[in-house]
Protein backbone atom coordinates (compact mmCIF):
# COMPACT_ATOMS: atom_id res chain seq x y z
CA UNK A 1 0.00 0.00 0.00
CA UNK A 2 1.19 3.52 -1.15
CA UNK A 3 1.82 5.65 2.08
CA UNK A 4 -0.70 8.51 2.36
CA UNK A 5 -1.84 10.69 4.93
CA UNK A 6 -4.50 8.76 7.93
CA UNK A 7 -7.00 11.18 9.55
CA UNK A 8 -6.02 12.90 12.92
CA UNK A 9 -7.52 14.44 15.83
CA UNK A 10 -6.18 17.49 18.15
CA UNK A 11 -6.95 17.17 22.08
CA UNK A 12 -7.17 20.66 24.22
CA UNK A 13 -5.12 19.88 27.22
CA UNK A 14 -3.68 21.48 29.92
CA UNK A 15 -0.37 22.10 28.49
CA UNK A 16 -1.16 23.18 24.96
CA UNK A 17 -3.25 21.44 21.87
CA UNK A 18 -1.52 17.70 20.96
CA UNK A 19 -2.37 16.13 17.21
CA UNK A 20 -2.69 12.55 17.64
CA UNK A 21 -4.18 9.40 15.63
CA UNK A 22 -5.79 5.92 17.55
CA UNK A 23 -5.95 3.28 15.61
CA UNK A 24 -6.52 -0.61 15.58
CA UNK A 25 -8.80 -2.57 17.87
CA UNK A 26 -7.17 -4.40 20.60
CA UNK A 27 -7.92 -3.67 24.40
CA UNK A 28 -4.06 -2.87 24.99
CA UNK A 29 -2.42 0.39 23.98
CA UNK A 30 0.87 0.95 22.01
CA UNK A 31 2.53 4.85 21.78
CA UNK A 32 4.47 5.12 19.03
CA UNK A 33 6.33 8.38 19.26
CA UNK A 34 7.65 9.41 15.74
CA UNK A 35 10.87 10.56 14.17
CA UNK A 36 12.12 13.49 12.39
CA UNK A 37 9.86 15.00 9.59
CA UNK A 38 6.99 12.78 10.63
CA UNK A 39 3.54 13.58 12.22
CA UNK A 40 0.93 11.81 13.55
CA UNK A 41 -0.46 11.37 10.25
CA UNK A 42 1.76 9.34 8.45
CA UNK A 43 2.27 5.34 8.90
CA UNK A 44 5.60 3.87 9.71
CA UNK A 45 6.28 0.89 11.53
CA UNK A 46 2.92 0.61 12.96
CA UNK A 47 1.34 -2.79 11.20
CA UNK A 48 3.77 -5.43 13.73
CA UNK A 49 1.08 -3.94 16.57
CA UNK A 50 -2.49 -3.62 14.94
CA UNK A 51 -2.26 -6.94 13.08
CA UNK A 52 -0.98 -8.28 16.74
CA UNK A 53 -4.30 -6.84 18.23
CA UNK A 54 -2.98 -3.80 19.85
CA UNK A 55 -4.18 0.02 19.32
CA UNK A 56 -1.56 2.85 18.71
CA UNK A 57 -2.09 5.77 19.74
CA UNK A 58 0.68 7.97 17.16
CA UNK A 59 1.19 11.60 18.56
CA UNK A 60 2.79 14.31 16.75
CA UNK A 61 5.90 15.44 18.78
CA UNK A 62 5.91 18.93 18.84
CA UNK A 63 6.82 21.22 16.48
CA UNK A 64 5.33 18.55 13.78
CA UNK A 65 1.92 18.47 12.33
CA UNK A 66 -0.49 20.66 14.66
CA UNK A 67 1.68 19.82 17.70
CA UNK A 68 2.77 23.24 18.55
CA UNK A 69 6.47 23.41 19.53
CA UNK A 70 5.11 25.39 22.90
CA UNK A 71 3.21 22.01 24.08
CA UNK A 72 6.45 20.28 25.37
CA UNK A 73 9.49 22.10 24.12
CA UNK A 74 11.46 19.02 25.72
CA UNK A 75 11.26 15.22 25.76
CA UNK A 76 10.17 15.48 29.42
CA UNK A 77 7.66 17.67 29.17
CA UNK A 78 6.22 16.14 26.38
CA UNK A 79 5.97 12.81 28.04
CA UNK A 80 4.32 14.07 30.66
CA UNK A 81 1.57 15.70 28.02
CA UNK A 82 1.75 12.43 26.56
CA UNK A 83 0.53 10.05 29.69
CA UNK A 84 -2.47 13.11 30.44
CA UNK A 85 -3.12 12.41 27.08
CA UNK A 86 -3.46 8.68 27.98
CA UNK A 87 -5.68 9.94 31.09
CA UNK A 88 -7.76 11.47 28.75
CA UNK A 89 -8.41 9.24 26.37
CA UNK A 90 -9.01 6.56 29.50
CA UNK A 91 -5.96 4.45 28.91
CA UNK A 92 -4.58 3.53 32.21
CA UNK A 93 -1.90 1.33 30.64
CA UNK A 94 0.40 0.72 28.19
CA UNK A 95 1.71 -2.45 26.55
CA UNK A 96 4.79 -0.54 25.17
CA UNK A 97 6.20 3.18 24.06
CA UNK A 98 8.00 2.80 20.92
CA UNK A 99 10.38 5.21 20.19
CA UNK A 100 11.78 5.77 16.89
CA UNK A 101 14.72 7.58 15.51
CA UNK A 102 14.67 11.05 16.95
CA UNK A 103 11.46 9.86 18.73
CA UNK A 104 13.40 7.11 20.84
CA UNK A 105 14.22 10.23 23.71
CA UNK A 106 11.16 10.83 24.33
CA UNK A 107 10.16 7.28 24.63
CA UNK A 108 13.09 6.96 26.92
CA UNK A 109 11.82 9.41 29.22
CA UNK A 110 8.25 8.79 29.30
CA UNK A 111 9.01 5.52 30.40
CA UNK A 112 11.80 7.13 32.65
CA UNK A 113 8.97 9.23 34.20
CA UNK A 114 5.96 7.06 34.10
CA UNK A 115 6.53 3.76 34.95
CA UNK A 116 3.48 2.77 36.57
CA UNK A 117 1.50 3.76 32.67
CA UNK A 118 4.58 1.95 30.55
CA UNK A 119 4.89 -1.78 30.37
CA UNK A 120 8.01 -1.87 28.06
CA UNK A 121 9.77 -0.07 25.50
CA UNK A 122 10.65 -1.00 22.11
CA UNK A 123 13.43 1.49 20.30
CA UNK A 124 13.87 1.55 16.68
CA UNK A 125 16.91 2.92 14.82
CA UNK A 126 16.40 5.10 18.38
CA UNK A 127 18.84 8.16 19.05
CA UNK A 128 20.22 7.81 22.54
CA UNK A 129 22.10 10.45 24.81
CA UNK A 130 24.84 10.17 22.77
CA UNK A 131 26.08 13.51 21.10
CA UNK A 132 23.47 13.96 17.90
CA UNK A 133 23.06 14.45 15.04
CA UNK A 134 27.12 14.77 13.80
CA UNK A 135 28.28 18.68 12.99
CA UNK A 136 27.82 18.26 9.30
CA UNK A 137 23.96 16.93 9.74
CA UNK A 138 23.31 19.92 12.13
CA UNK A 139 24.60 22.95 10.08
CA UNK A 140 22.71 21.44 7.62
CA UNK A 141 19.53 20.38 9.16
CA UNK A 142 19.35 24.21 10.63
CA UNK A 143 20.19 25.76 7.18
CA UNK A 144 17.34 23.64 5.32
CA UNK A 145 15.07 22.28 8.48
CA UNK A 146 14.66 25.61 9.83
CA UNK A 147 10.72 26.79 10.21
CA UNK A 148 11.58 29.15 7.32
CA UNK A 149 12.93 27.38 5.18
CA UNK A 150 11.53 23.50 5.67
CA UNK A 151 8.64 24.31 3.21
CA UNK A 152 10.65 25.18 0.15
CA UNK A 153 12.95 22.28 1.28
CA UNK A 154 10.43 19.66 1.63
CA UNK A 155 8.63 21.05 -1.95
CA UNK A 156 11.55 20.67 -3.95
CA UNK A 157 11.57 17.12 -2.37
CA UNK A 158 8.45 16.16 -3.88
CA UNK A 159 9.19 18.00 -7.29
CA UNK A 160 12.00 15.89 -7.79
CA UNK A 161 10.14 12.70 -6.43
CA UNK A 162 7.55 13.99 -9.05
CA UNK A 163 9.93 14.02 -12.07
CA UNK A 164 12.64 11.92 -11.10
CA UNK A 165 11.61 9.70 -8.45
CA UNK A 166 14.52 7.48 -8.62
CA UNK A 167 16.95 10.00 -8.59
CA UNK A 168 15.04 11.53 -5.30
CA UNK A 169 14.94 8.45 -3.46
CA UNK A 170 18.89 7.85 -4.21
CA UNK A 171 19.40 11.78 -2.84
CA UNK A 172 17.51 11.01 0.50
CA UNK A 173 18.90 7.33 1.15
CA UNK A 174 22.58 8.48 1.03
CA UNK A 175 22.43 10.02 4.60
CA UNK A 176 20.75 7.26 5.70
CA UNK A 177 23.31 4.34 5.14
CA UNK A 178 26.92 4.06 5.14
CA UNK A 179 26.67 1.73 2.28
CA UNK A 180 26.75 3.06 -1.50
CA UNK A 181 23.40 4.15 -1.76
CA UNK A 182 23.34 2.12 -5.42
CA UNK A 183 23.81 -0.67 -3.14
CA UNK A 184 20.76 0.18 -0.87
CA UNK A 185 18.50 0.92 -3.60
CA UNK A 186 19.11 -1.93 -5.49
CA UNK A 187 18.08 -3.95 -1.81
CA UNK A 188 14.63 -2.52 -1.99
CA UNK A 189 11.89 -4.27 -3.80
CA UNK A 190 9.56 -2.45 -6.18
CA UNK A 191 6.96 -1.77 -3.44
CA UNK A 192 9.37 -0.63 -0.69
CA UNK A 193 10.66 1.77 -3.50
CA UNK A 194 6.99 3.17 -4.35
CA UNK A 195 6.43 2.87 -0.20
CA UNK A 196 9.33 5.27 0.50
CA UNK A 197 8.83 7.49 -2.26
CA UNK A 198 5.34 8.25 -1.21
CA UNK A 199 6.03 8.60 2.58
CA UNK A 200 9.57 10.86 1.71
CA UNK A 201 7.15 13.22 -0.41
CA UNK A 202 4.78 13.44 2.81
CA UNK A 203 7.46 14.69 5.16
CA UNK A 204 7.62 18.16 6.93
CA UNK A 205 10.01 19.34 9.46
CA UNK A 206 8.22 22.32 11.09
CA UNK A 207 9.50 23.52 14.11
CA UNK A 208 10.41 19.81 15.27
CA UNK A 209 13.53 18.86 13.48
CA UNK A 210 15.92 21.73 14.73
CA UNK A 211 14.02 21.25 18.10
CA UNK A 212 15.53 17.40 18.27
CA UNK A 213 19.02 18.07 17.17
CA UNK A 214 18.92 20.10 20.84
CA UNK A 215 20.98 18.25 23.78
CA UNK A 216 18.93 16.97 26.26
CA UNK A 217 19.32 14.72 29.71
CA UNK A 218 20.12 11.32 29.35
CA UNK A 219 17.49 8.99 31.39
CA UNK A 220 18.15 6.21 29.85
CA UNK A 221 19.50 4.53 33.48
CA UNK A 222 16.31 5.12 35.15
CA UNK A 223 14.51 3.24 32.54
CA UNK A 224 13.57 -0.03 35.13
CA UNK A 225 10.88 -1.59 32.37
CA UNK A 226 11.90 -4.71 30.19
CA UNK A 227 13.74 -3.25 26.72
CA UNK A 228 14.04 -3.88 23.14
CA UNK A 229 16.63 -1.76 21.13
CA UNK A 230 16.72 -2.67 17.32
CA UNK A 231 19.33 -0.84 15.28
CA UNK A 232 21.50 -1.17 11.86
CA UNK A 233 25.15 -1.33 11.89
CA UNK A 234 25.03 0.45 8.61
CA UNK A 235 22.78 3.33 9.72
CA UNK A 236 24.20 6.12 8.89
CA UNK A 237 21.71 8.83 10.18
CA UNK A 238 21.78 7.37 13.88
CA UNK A 239 25.08 5.10 14.09
CA UNK A 240 25.08 2.09 15.95
CA UNK A 241 27.13 3.35 18.97
CA UNK A 242 23.16 4.81 19.92
CA UNK A 243 21.81 1.15 20.55
CA UNK A 244 24.81 -0.33 21.92
CA UNK A 245 24.84 2.69 24.26
CA UNK A 246 21.32 2.09 25.21
CA UNK A 247 21.49 -1.54 25.63
CA UNK A 248 24.52 -1.34 28.01
CA UNK A 249 22.84 1.43 30.26
CA UNK A 250 19.16 0.25 30.43
CA UNK A 251 19.08 -2.46 32.83
CA UNK A 252 18.96 -6.36 31.31
CA UNK A 253 17.61 -4.58 28.07
CA UNK A 254 17.83 -6.89 24.67
CA UNK A 255 19.97 -5.58 21.52
CA UNK A 256 18.81 -6.73 18.33
CA UNK A 257 20.71 -6.21 15.25
CA UNK A 258 18.98 -5.55 11.60
CA UNK A 259 20.40 -6.44 8.46
CA UNK A 260 18.98 -3.97 6.88
CA UNK A 261 20.94 -1.24 4.79
CA UNK A 262 20.91 1.91 6.66
CA UNK A 263 18.03 3.76 8.76
CA UNK A 264 14.71 2.15 7.54
CA UNK A 265 14.49 -1.32 9.34
CA UNK A 266 11.04 -1.78 8.15
CA UNK A 267 12.56 -2.03 4.46
CA UNK A 268 14.75 -4.84 4.70
CA UNK A 269 14.41 -8.58 3.98
CA UNK A 270 14.86 -9.59 8.00
CA UNK A 271 12.07 -7.36 9.22
CA UNK A 272 9.70 -10.22 9.69
CA UNK A 273 11.92 -11.51 11.81
CA UNK A 274 12.13 -8.51 13.79
CA UNK A 275 8.29 -8.53 13.77
CA UNK A 276 8.31 -11.76 15.41
CA UNK A 277 10.71 -10.69 18.02
CA UNK A 278 8.55 -7.46 19.09
CA UNK A 279 5.64 -9.64 18.92
CA UNK A 280 7.30 -12.15 21.11
CA UNK A 281 8.82 -8.89 23.68
CA UNK A 282 5.14 -7.89 23.98
CA UNK A 283 3.78 -11.15 25.29
CA UNK A 284 6.86 -11.86 27.42
CA UNK A 285 6.38 -12.78 30.98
Amino acid sequence: MTASEQDTITARLAAGVVEYRLDGEGQQVVVVFHGGHMRAGLILGEEVFTTSGYRVLIPSRPGYGRTPLATGITPAAFADVTADLCRDLGIGRLAAVVGISAGGRTALTMAARHPHLVERVILQSAVAFLPWPDRRTRLGGRLVFNVSAEAATWAAVRLLMRVAPQAGLRLLLRDLSTRPVRHVVAGLSERDRAELIALFTLMRSGEGFVNDMLAVPDCAGQVTQPALVIASRTDRSVPFAHAESLAATIPGAELVESRADGHMIWFAPDYPAIAARIEEFLTAG
